[in-house]
């Protein structure tokens, strides 16, 4: 598995657990939903950034 799918399954699994303790504490739906929407922006932001390695071979080098 590629480091970007790692990572996503990882994200949706804490946003499933902290989405479901949320519930469990007796939060808002609407909160519980923009939480799980401002976590989703961070995973994508995160996964990109993890899974795009920039090219260092000395092929490159001008």
């Amino acid at each position: 598995m590629s480091s970007f799918t790692l990572c996503l399954i990882g994200f949706i699994s804490l946003i499933g657990g902290l989405a479901y303790g949320a519930y469990l504490l007796g939060l808002q739906p609407v909160w519980i939903g923009m939480g799980a929407v401002v976590l989703t922006g961070l995973e994508i932001i995160t996964a990109v950034s993890k899974g795009h390695q920039p090219d260092m071979s000395p092929a490159n080098e001008t």
